[in-house]
Order: structure tokens, then C-alpha cells, then sequence
């Protein structure tokens, strides 16, 4: 399996930013994508977005579209979330997460590795 670990998180107002980071290291070469989570309390995880690690085919859920942009190194191993004009209800646990099933991207179901996840917190 791969071993992923996001870094990143932080406490920031709303209307600010944040770029999180998801390093992979061990079975990384035949992976699919590569897709972000988020977790409030009392909630499902949801998805957020994922990338397709060799078309760079990207998806977004509704609620992160234009706001969040997800990219990838593929030289460090790496997937990005960049998160711009913040809102509360972005507050959450943000995972990373591989896919190796080669579809459903938005489900998390369909991936077979998770980071530690990350804490981002954004105030009012």
C-alpha cells in the first residue's frame, strides 16, 4: 500500500488561505488518483476534489468550484489542495486518500489508502 501524509492545516480567517500538501510514498506507481476529503464533527466524510494522477483530469465538488484548486508533482509525489476565500464551513479534517480502482472518484469508498488527516480551522 502507499503510506500518505498531508500537512498544511492551520487556523485562518474567512476569506483567507491555505495550501495543503499530501506526500506519497511506497506502492505509488500504479495509482490512479489521487483525491482530498474533508470530515466536519458529527458528519460523512465528503469529497472534495481528485486528480488523475497521469491525465491530470481534475473534479470538484460544488461547493469548493473556484474556490479550491487540487494539482499534483508527480516528481515529489505529491498532491496539492490550494484553498482560497475560506468560509466557516470549511472547517474540517481534510484527508488525502488513493484511488487505485481507477473509478468513482467522488466516492470514498472507492480509495484504499488515507492519511492521518489534517485539521483546518476557519474562523468568522
Amino acid at each position: 500500500q502507499v503510506q500518505l501524509v498531508e500537512s498544511g492545516g492551520g487556523l485562518v480567517q474567512a476569506g483567507g488561505s491555505l495550501r495543503l500538501s499530501c506526500a506519497a510514498s511506497g506502492r505509488t506507481f500504479n495509482m490512479y488518483a489521487m483525491g482530498w476529503f474533508r470530515q466536519a464533527p458529527g458528519k460523512e466524510r465528503e469529497f472534495v476534489a481528485a486528480i488523475r494522477w497521469s491525465a491530470l483530469i481534475t473534479n470538484y465538488a460544488d461547493s469548493v468550484k473556484g474556490r479550491f484548486t487540487i494539482s499534483r508533482d508527480s516528481a515529489k509525489n505529491t498532491v496539492y489542495l490550494q484553498m482560497n476565500s475560506l468560509k466557516p464551513e470549511d472547517t474540517a479534517v481534510y484527508y488525502c486518500a488513493a484511488n487505485y480502482a481507477g473509478w468513482g472518484l467522488i466516492s470514498k469508498n472507492t480509495y484504499a489508502s488515507w492519511g492521518q488527516g489534517t485539521q483546518v480551522t476557519v474562523s468568522s
